[in-house]
């Protein structure tokens, strides 16, 4: 199976960018990983591409998925035979968010 041509807008870190890197890695892709935090270069591109600012946002073979988790590019990818299905597990959580937003909606039971 060819590889696609993978270009990805992400934060270094955060839990729905790392899970884009998950799966990737899951699947053994190519990718390009562009920091839209660090470079503010990288980001207009993104926001010129998408018309919006939130990320990740992962474009395959010129197909722009903006505002994905991990597990959204997976779903894109198996269902347009990008990759075939693997029973190899994700090293991280596909669906997570970033940290900082975990702690505003976290639900404290007592």
């Amino acid at each position: 199976m060819e590889k696609p041509n993978i270009i990805a807008y992400m934060k270094p870190s955060c839990g729905w960018s790392q899970g884009v890197r998950a799966v990737m890695r899951k699947y053994d892709l190519p990718f390009e990983d562009r920091d839209i935090i660090n470079d503010p270069v990288q980001r207009q591109e993104m926001i010129q591409k998408t018309g919006q600012m939130l990320q990740p946002c992962v474009e395959i073979n010129g197909h722009m998925l903006a505002d994905v988790s991990g597990e959204e590019v997976e779903t894109y990818m198996l269902a347009n035979k990008i990759v075939e299905n693997t029973d190899r597990e994700a090293d991280a959580p596909t669906n997570q968010p970033c940290e900082n937003e975990m702690h505003e909606n976290q639900i404290n039971f007592r």
